[in-house]
């Protein structure tokens, strides 16, 4: 296994722009035109996404009504149902060959459970998993999302934790399609903003940690 991975640190980035990168890196390693795994993180703006489980009537509001709020509605081929991502929301999008790195899927998103609970623990915030679903919780609401998909063996989307995230907009879907759950974030646990810049470096270090790789930065153009 390459214990160096490529490290691609964006600020905010269209959703779909981000899906067109990482196809295009999930097709380059599977090609091996990347000869290593690749580790984007960023920021979107308000968008929802719903996944391969997921469909329309997991929104609580009319389409009509998320057209004259200007946000868009995307299908993608990721696992879960529906989410929503927007700025204050830290994302980590590890396009992984799973094969190559000799780990189950269900290690890999425990993996990704943990990069958010040592985060989170950083901020005095205690996070936990749901034996149920997928994700980190905090006394039963969700802080933390993780939803992937897997193409020729490598895994791409990934995890949402949710920093300085406007909350409003999840009273808006039934988040991951259940019913009744309360969504929060580290900005509303602690009553207080958090720079970003703080959490992005934080939770890159315990991606590092947890995954026993180091991160090396790269340039999006280099990959493309």
């Amino acid at each position: 296994m390459n214990n160096k991975w490529l490290y691609v640190e964006l600020s905010t980035v269209g959703y779909k722009d981000a899906w067109d990168l990482q196809t295009h890196l999930v097709s380059a390693r599977h090609e091996n035109r990347v000869a290593t795994d690749v580790v984007l993180m960023m920021e979107h703006p308000a968008v929802f996404t719903v996944g391969r489980r997921g469909g329309l009537n997991d929104l609580t509001v009319s389409q009509n009504f998320l057209k004259k709020a200007g946000i868009p509605v995307i299908q993608v081929e990721r696992g879960g149902r529906i989410t929503f991502h927007g700025p204050g929301q830290l994302i980590m999008y590890p396009v992984v060959d799973l094969r190559a790195l000799n780990i189950a899927v269900t290690d890999y998103v425990g993996n990704l459970e943990e990069v958010m609970i040592r985060t989170a623990d950083n901020w005095g915030i205690k996070a936990e998993r749901n034996p149920m679903n997928a994700g980190v919780w905090v006394d039963g609401n969700k802080l933390g999302s993780i939803g992937i998909a897997i193409r020729h063996g490598i895994s791409f989307h990934g995890l949402a934790l949710n920093v300085n995230l406007s909350l409003k907009p999840f009273r808006w879907i039934n988040p991951c399609g259940l019913q009744g759950v309360g969504v929060t974030s580290m900005e509303r646990e602690l009553s207080s903003r958090i720079p970003m810049s703080q959490v992005r470096t934080t939770i890159k270090g315990h991606f590092e940690a947890v995954f026993g790789v180091e991160l090396v930065t790269a340039d999006s153009m280099s990959l493309t």
